[in-house]
């Protein structure tokens, strides 16, 4: 616990998962360093996924496209938007009127060929790092996930939950 948690009750002072996700968003700063040294402008790390499916099996829905690249249906829709704006895909109509079909642009064409390479390079760059720790984060997702099927996430959540409204309650039954 932090103090400011321990002074005002706020628990959000403790986050585990904070240097990890300060981790990642310093790699993907790093990666957008990357693109301006090479040129690429108003392309984000989150696009290049995207951009390479659609290269290599589109034009996709929208959904179709979420589901590929692993996100939800309104984060690919935002993305969407951000990559229409940076003039790298176009969208239109699709089937119906609830979908929308994207495509490359011949810019967001043009972009596949370094974001390829960026991709190869960011998963040999991550081996490499990974390889140089004693114990790799691959193995910890592993053992994580390993743990996490014997006894979920929401499980562990919830019984954190029960045990602190049950200490709330004594301690209120107390005073």
């Amino acid at each position: 616990m932090t103090s400011d948690e321990v002074r005002d009750g706020d628990p959000t002072g403790l986050n585990h998962l904070l240097p990890l996700q300060q981790l990642l968003a310093g790699m993907d700063e790093q990666i957008t360093e990357v693109y301006a040294q090479r040129g690429v402008r108003g392309v984000r790390p989150r696009f290049s996924k995207a951009l390479i499916r659609l290269h290599h099996r589109g034009p996709l829905t929208i959904k179709d496209l979420a589901q590929q690249v692993g996100v939800t249906h309104s984060a690919m829709s935002q993305t969407v938007t951000a990559m229409r704006h940076a003039g790298l895909i176009d969208s239109a109509a699709g089937e119906d009127a609830r979908t929308r079909t994207v495509t490359l642009t011949d810019a967001g064409t043009a972009l596949v060929p370094i974001l390829e390479a960026e991709w190869r390079a960011t998963e040999a760059a991550w081996a490499e790092l990974d390889a140089e720790v004693p114990y790799g984060l691959q193995q910890v997702v592993e053992d994580l996930s390993a743990a996490l099927r014997e006894r979920s996430f929401a499980e562990r959540v919830n019984a954190h939950i029960d045990a602190l409204l049950a200490a709330d309650s004594q301690d209120s039954g107390q005073r």
